[in-house]
């Protein structure tokens, strides 16, 4: 099969390698996916990148966790009847050598999730990090229902399914943080009543005028080393700041400023989630696609050969939503 791999890291054009190699075969309890598509994310870029770890936990790596396709071989233990199943996969690449950016990967059963006939393959590759991550974010802690949230990054692959959730779960007020007028678009698209310009406007400020003097209730933060002071200025007392991301290892936060607020921090990494927690994101996902609730932002769709600018694209940080590799058949 055609895939892109690497085997050591470093930048992008210098380390991806577009090349023929073993096609695999499911084994007991797995599928095979005819990949169509695959998701390119911020984590899969930092891994090749080396600025998590130097070292390879495999000799040869096919990047990419997020993907769909057609299921076309089952293995053993798996029902036959599954074959031809249009599909969206999650944590292809998690703790394994072989992702989404080749024409077939083998996973899991459970990690091949079915995808309703109005959902493109693009957009099914989108769902496994970005959406998965944005719905525990939102529903996590008895959720967001008649709540205010703050959404920072609302135009992003993760914050732009967060404000659609957020919406949708029916919290009072959804505010996104942006950083131009085409994000601030792209927010008030997917369900928020206000933007803020995180390069102009007071965040905390804001928040704070914005609920009459209380603060919002929910923070779903995307960079908490860069943001945890505006934070603690936006939250509410006993409120929540749900932190997926940070921009540094290693994160100060202000012991006093929190503990005044009696402020909940709620750290989470999607390829960690509970199987009670993964199980109610899949489903509720599955649920809102069934019903064609969900808004689905692809900013880039590039072909495989062209799998390094693509990882450029999403580094750079220039994509205002998800970017996509289309796998040839």
């Amino acid at each position: 099969m055609l895939a892109a791999y690497y085997e050591r890291v470093g930048p992008a054009r210098e380390v991806l390698t577009v090349a023929e190699v073993e096609t695999p075969a499911p084994g007991p309890g797995e599928v095979r996916v005819k990949l169509a598509c695959s998701g390119v994310n911020p984590s899969d870029v930092k891994a090749r990148a080396g600025l998590r770890s130097r070292e390879l936990p495999f000799p040869r790596i096919i990047p990419h966790s997020d993907g769909a396709g057609v299921i076309d071989q089952v293995g053993p233990g798996v029902s036959r009847t599954q074959i031809g199943h249009r599909v969206w996969v999650w944590n292809a690449a998690w703790g394994r050598a072989c992702g989404t950016a080749a024409q077939y990967v083998v996973i899991p059963e459970d990690q091949a999730v079915l995808m309703p006939s109005g959902t493109s393959f693009e957009e099914g590759a989108c769902l496994g990090i970005p959406a998965l991550t944005a719905f525990h974010a939102v529903n996590s802690n008895a959720g967001v229902a008649g709540k205010s949230v703050l959404v920072a990054g609302g135009a992003g692959a993760v914050g732009h399914y967060a404000v659609q959730f957020a919406k949708l779960a029916k919290a009072r007020l959804v505010i996104a943080t942006v950083s131009n007028d085409a994000k601030a678009a792209l927010a008030r698209a997917a369900g928020a009543e206000v933007t803020l310009n995180y390069r102009n406007d007071d965040i905390g400020q804001r928040c704070v005028d914005l609920t009459e003097g209380r603060g919002v209730d929910r923070i779903i933060e995307l960079d908490l080393a860069a943001n945890v002071q505006v934070d603690l200025a936006a939250v509410s007392q006993d409120g929540e700041i749900t932190v997926y991301g940070s921009g540094a290892a290693d994160i100060g936060v202000p012991f006093f400023a929190s503990a005044l607020k009696n402020v909940r921090y709620q750290f989470f990494i999607v390829y960690r989630l509970s199987p009670a927690d993964r199980t109610r994101a899949v489903e509720g996902v599955s649920a809102l696609l069934d019903r064609s609730q969900l808004q689905h932002n692809v900013a880039a769709r590039l072909p495989l050969a062209r799998i390094a600018e693509a990882h450029e694209l999403v580094e750079s940080g220039r994509a205002i939503g998800n970017v996509v590799i289309d796998i040839p058949s």
